[in-house]
This record gives structure tokens, sequence and C-alpha cells, in this order.
């Protein structure tokens, strides 16, 4: 049943994140959909994993296919290396650094608030 639960929650995610690439793209050269698709699942995941752990317990299942299935198949770093690698080919060294150092600065900073967030849910009850 696990295979089920990361398969279904993976299907999820990456139409989630194919929708949300279709809708934003690409602006100035800057792969702004993969960092916010990125950050977003960096936030959502360090939330969805400490909240469901310290106050609202789910069933394994349910947390496998969330975190496992569909938040491993919204984000993606195979993405992220990819954009890299287009902004090095195209010249653009300093975006590339840039969006390098912000998505790992970022992504940890939205884990870090999706973390804080969920602590202070769990001490509201």
């Amino acid at each position: 049943m696990a295979y089920l639960a990361v398969a279904l929650g993976g299907c999820l995610g990456a139409l989630a994140r194919w929708g949300i690439s279709e809708s934003l793209g690409t602006w100035g050269g800057f792969p702004w959909a993969t960092w916010l698709i990125n950050l977003s699942g960096s936030f959502f995941l360090a939330w969805f994993y400490t909240i469901t752990l310290e106050r609202f317990p789910l069933h394994p299942l349910l947390r496998l296919g969330v975190g496992t299935g569909f938040v491993g198949a919204y984000t993606t770093f195979s993405t992220l290396t990819v954009d890299v690698w287009n902004l090095v080919q195209a010249h653009l060294y300093g975006m590339a650094l840039a969006y390098v150092g912000l998505s790992l600065a970022g992504g940890l900073a939205c884990a870090a608030a999706g973390y804080g967030l969920a602590r202070r849910q769990t001490r509201l009850s």
C-alpha cells in the first residue's frame, strides 16, 4: 500500500508543479516558477511533518503520500540544476549564482518558518 500512497501523491504533486510552471514560467531569464515551487515545498514539508507529529497525528500512509509523494514530486532539484546549467550556458553567471544562493538560503528560511509556524500552532491547543 505504501507504493500506492507515494504514487498517488506523486501524481498530484507533479501535476501541481507542472501547472504552476506553466502559469509562471521564467521572467527576465530567472526561473521564478521553480524557485517559488521549491521554497513553498520547503515551507510546507517542514510545517506538515511537524504539525502531524506533534498535534494532528495522521495515518503513516497519508503522511507518506503527502510528504514523500506529493511534495517529493512537487519540488524538484533536477529542474533547479537544469535551470542553473541553462543560465551558465547563456553566460548569465551572476544570475546562476544568485539562483543557487537564493534557492539554498530561501529553502532553509522557508523550512525554518514552516517549522516555527507548526510549533506555534501546537502550543495553541
